[in-house]
């Protein structure tokens, strides 16, 4: 999967998004939203081996997140097409210039879920095209890393998944290491009890050929 996140947003209130992965980036992409700056503008962070592209004009962010394999033509020719349908459908009138927070969601939401499976599967050669002719001449657009527009706090918040996740593998080793030890002691246990009554037989074989089989000889040879 090339995209994984996509969303579209005013400022920073998501309008819509859609999420193609199982891990959680919500707070990542709100940390990059509060760091664009409101005039129009085109840029690429980079995050882990993840690249964060977003269009910003007219007041309104496009934003998708994609793995790094992807490159930027074709995750820029998803926000360039994606930003023609929003204008085209979903964008409020002016009377509705401060939508709520996921208030095109239920309307817009499936449109970029769409987008993004016809992107991953096969993207329009000609958007393609056009968006590779659009980053020869924009100049403006630069990849920054992410690490450099966060303070230590929002470093910190961005690393409490990656922290649950080795906090759950953590977990999930000592309580196999527990089962394994539990089961190593039990296979111990029965292998001594099982020596014990090897070797009480094997006294019992060897008393048995001088006393008999109830041992009453040796008895008897006593009185």
């Amino acid at each position: 999967m090339s995209l994984i996140h996509a969303l579209v947003a005013r400022g920073s209130v998501i309008l819509a998004e859609h999420q193609g992965g199982s891990r959680d980036f919500s707070q990542a992409t709100q940390t990059i939203l509060s760091k664009i700056p409101p005039n129009n503008s085109k840029l690429t962070y980079v995050w882990e081996q993840y690249l964060f592209h977003y269009v910003s004009e007219g007041g309104y962010t496009y934003l998708c997140m994609a793995d790094d394999s992807a490159g930027r033509r074709m995750p820029f020719a998803f926000l360039a097409e994606l930003q023609q349908k929003f204008n085209a459908t979903a964008q409020p009138s002016s009377s509705l210039s401060d939508p709520p927070a996921y208030g095109l969601q239920g309307s817009f939401g499936p449109v970029i879920a769409q987008l993004m499976n016809t992107y991953n599967t096969n993207p329009p050669t000609d958007e393609l095209s056009r968006a590779q002719n659009e980053l020869a001449q924009v100049k403006d657009i630069m990849v920054q890393n992410v690490e450099q527009i966060l303070s230590r706090g929002e470093r910190i918040e961005l690393l409490v998944d990656k922290t649950d996740n080795m906090a759950s593998q953590a977990t999930a080793f000592r309580r196999g290491a527990r089962t394994v030890r539990r089961s190593m002691w039990w296979k111990n246990t029965r292998i001594l009890a099982l020596s014990v009554v090897v070797a009480l037989v094997l006294v019992w074989i060897f008393a048995a050929q001088f006393c008999g089989a109830g041992l009453n000889q040796c008895g008897s040879k006593k009185s």
